[in-house]
């Protein structure tokens, strides 16, 4: 029957103290950008009209090496698994404060027993012993909530832990991007590594020719030295682009594991056709982007700036309830007795405390007040940075989109100079052949051969890395973290 009243009360004290609230209502800012980017591309261009929040990143990144690459990368990366973990201390941080809001009932029970000596007894008894029992359940230092404090800390503590999660999401994201640029770097400087050996092999060639010429007394010191200073310069390249791949390669061990090796091993002759090259590998080109700028909402970063803003919301509220009376109480029923015979017998053993408890802020209340002003001071913070994010996120869309534009026309200029460079070089070595030009000529069409086509492989990195961006700004691959382990 006692428990029955206790839990009677303890649902009439949840009821009772829903209270008031002195959060103040959350109005989303104003979006502090355009409703749209310039040089977006027309709707038709758009595709099926998904948002890029919505294309998994395998769907996005056709190559099957890179997908098992990111996969590797999102089972091991070390950074990605803090920002999972954050989620559940914050989660366990929410709960917390949530249980708060309800009462703290702990059940007890109690044996005592001692040794009263003769000269010690009230009752000038010989020596006795004296035994207790007790049994009893009691509440600690519950707060009525009537304004709301200890509800809008529990507020709070929910909008961090999802702005963690929303952390964990863009981490994510940033990782997915972070590691197909880096395979895509690495394809890079393989190919900048092979151009510097064919470079290499066609200019200690042409060297070889020119020192028999010398040697046969047919050419001068000059070709010769002209010659073996091009061959060299292709020499150091080939050492330079080993070093930079070797490098390209601990980045990806880095973000992805040592089990990456296995599919970026490098091919034992450069032209392996059983390895991708950055020429094979290809990206969903066609990424939404002629949207609304609204779409950025959806950006975990944003998300999260968001969550934050409403938790520094929820805050003003807890300081504005500080500033108000705090009524709390302690109490206890239970059994006490000698023996059990009659422990449990209410007529002879029931025992209680009650103890209420008002607290009145009065000589704190300038301290009260000055926490009210931080916390609408962080509030005000929060929303700038939430306005900050906003407009950091929409001109990284605006750029990439601007780079897509240009990108690729640039790169076709780029392969066609190429294309003219080469054939410049090998009319010029024919002139030379036919004794028509110098050596010098031939030099000089080898060089700005070997500059075209490295500024042609950078880029086409350069490319690739823009629609890898693209994806990633406009928040690309959103993962569900609420789940998360």
């Amino acid at each position: 029957m006692s428990i029955k009243i206790i839990t009677a009360a303890v649902a009439g004290l949840v009821l009772f103290t829903a209270g008031c609230s002195f959060v103040p209502e959350y109005k989303q800012p104003a979006m502090p950008v355009a409703d749209t980017w310039p040089d977006q591309l027309p709707a038709s261009e758009d595709g099926s009209g998904q948002t890029a929040a919505d294309i998994a990143f395998q769907d996005y990144f056709t190559s099957r090496i890179l997908q098992q690459i990111i996969a590797m990368a999102l089972e091991n990366n070390r950074d990605l698994k803090v920002a999972l973990l954050n989620i559940e201390q914050a989660k366990a941080a929410y709960r917390i404060k949530k249980s708060d809001e309800l009462p703290v009932i702990a059940g007890s029970a109690g044996l005592s027993r001692q040794g009263i000596p003769e000269d010690s007894s009230d009752s000038g008894k010989a020596y006795t012993t004296d035994t207790s029992m007790s049994v009893g359940l009691g509440i600690t230092a519950y707060e009525f909530d009537f304004f709301g404090r200890v509800k809008s800390l529990s507020q709070s503590a929910l909008e961090t832990y999802l702005a963690t999660r929303e952390s964990a999401s863009s981490t994510r994201i940033a990782l997915v991007a972070q590691t197909a640029d880096a395979y895509v770097n690495l394809l890079a400087r393989r190919k900048l590594q092979h151009l510097a050996q064919e470079t290499y092999k066609a200019q200690k060639a042409t060297y070889d020719v020119i020192k028999t010429q010398y040697d046969a007394g047919s050419t001068d010191q000059l070709a010769l030295a002209q010659a073996a200073t091009s061959t060299e310069r292709a020499k150091a390249a080939i050492y330079q682009y080993k070093r930079l791949a070797a490098q390209a390669e601990n980045a990806l061990v880095y973000l992805a594991g040592p089990g990456v090796y296995d599919l970026i091993k490098a091919p034992e002759t450069p032209s392996a056709t059983s390895f991708e090259t950055i020429d094979d590998i290809g990206f969903l080109t066609h990424l939404p982007a002629g949207l609304p700028s609204r779409i950025l909402l959806a950006r975990p970063d944003i998300q999260a700036a968001e969550h934050q803003l409403k938790a520094a919301n929820a805050d003003i509220g807890a300081a504005r309830a500080a500033m108000y009376p705090t009524i709390s109480l302690t109490g206890s029923l239970g059994f006490a007795g000698e023996s059990l015979s009659y422990l449990f017998d209410p007529s002879r053993s029931l025992s209680w405390g009650f103890s209420p408890n008002l607290t009145i802020p009065i000589f704190n209340r300038e301290g009260l007040k000055a926490n009210l002003d931080v916390a609408t001071v962080g509030e005000k913070i929060a929303a700038a940075r939430y306005e900050g994010a906003i407009q950091t996120a929409f001109r990284e869309v605006a750029d990439q989109l601007v780079a897509r534009k240009h990108y690729k026309d640039q790169l076709d200029a780029q392969n066609a100079l190429v294309s003219a460079t080469r054939d410049a070089y090998n009319l010029s070595k024919a002139r030379y052949d036919n004794g028509i030009d110098d050596f010098l000529a031939v030099l000089d069409s080898q060089r700005a051969l070997f500059s075209a086509e490295q500024v042609a492989i950078a880029l086409k990195q350069a490319y690739l890395s823009n629609l890898i961006n693209l994806y990633k700004v406009m928040g690309g691959g959103k993962m569900d973290t609420s789940n998360a382990n």
